[in-house]
């Protein structure tokens, strides 16, 4: 594809980027990491935006409230202090299972959400903390949540949008709670089949108080499963509620097959993968079964 590339741009500040963003026409596509530009190949490509100057590499405390900025590399939050501290390190655990050490140093944050790949692992994990985004385009800066961003940019484009942070809020921390990101590849290394992002707190009496849980690689894109987080609440957890849960989990996913696996093995492992989710949070608060 680079053959095909006449220019390449390293913009010092957003409204930079969006400028020529806008004068592309549609033929520029932005870099940080590359690590999905090179594998998609895409000779339509005209023009290359480099993103990593333009002040975008952040993680910031504010108010109640985490804020990530879109060029930061998942190798940064892989080791940051302030993640480590977020919600027992999810994030951080997210940020190690993708891909290799050399993708990590490279790969940002919002390369892994934007890019549009249902197995994004990074996407899971924010969709369980209930995490926001915040877009820039000709009109403006726009906060939306996550999963809204997913069917705005993902199936209409976004090639005159800009990535600029994700925003996650801080979750409870007090009470029995439990986290946990769990996902299932060929190799260590490689693409999900299926992962999943879980978040619970249980009462005194081992009840279900709130749980979350997303799902990625099993339909168009990552989402949260929101029966299955109703069917939890008030229930003791236990081996039958566990149970009910993965049933529910194939009911609501929609995989695909491809060379990778098929339909019918993925609609059955994101009941494994999603049990083993909720059964280690259930066990990081205190509830072993």
């Amino acid at each position: 594809m680079f053959d095909r590339v006449e220019a390449f741009y390293r913009p010092e500040s957003v409204p930079e980027v969006l400028r020529l963003l806008q004068r592309s026409k549609g033929q520029a596509r932005m870099v940080a990491g590359g690590t999905d530009l090179v594998v998609e190949g895409d000779r339509s490509v005209r023009f290359l935006i480099d993103l990593t100057r333009a002040g975008l590499t952040y993680i910031r405390s504010r108010d109640t409230t985490c804020v990530i900025g879109a060029t930061t590399t998942l190798a940064d939050l892989e080791e940051s202090t302030a993640i480590h501290a977020l919600a027992g390190g999810l994030l951080s655990r997210a940020a190690a299972a993708c891909g290799s050490v050399q993708n990590r140093n490279l790969a940002t944050l919002g390369g892994n959400l934007a890019h549009g790949s249902p197995a994004a692992d990074m996407a899971t994990p924010l969709l369980a903390l209930d995490a926001s985004v915040v877009v820039a385009d000709g009109e403006g800066r726009h906060k939306m949540p996550l999963a809204e961003y997913f069917g705005r940019a993902w199936q209409n484009g976004a090639s005159h949008a800009l990535l600029i942070e994700v925003r996650v809020p801080m979750p409870p921390q007090n009470g029995r709670c439990g986290w946990s990101f769990q996902k299932f590849g060929r190799t260590e290394v490689d693409l999900s089949l299926v992962n999943a992002a879980a978040g619970l707190q249980l009462d005194a009496r081992g009840r279900v108080k709130w749980a979350r849980l997303a799902l990625g690689a099993v339909a168009a894109a990552p989402f949260r499963a929101l029966p299955v987080e109703s069917l939890m609440a008030g229930r003791e957890f236990d081996h039958s509620l566990l149970a009910e849960a993965g049933e529910e989990v194939m009911r609501e996913v929609q995989p695909i097959a491809d060379l990778r696996a098929s339909e019918e093995f993925r609609r059955e492992l994101s009941r494994v993968v999603a049990g083993r989710a909720l059964e280690e949070c259930a066990a990081r608060a205190g509830c072993s079964l």
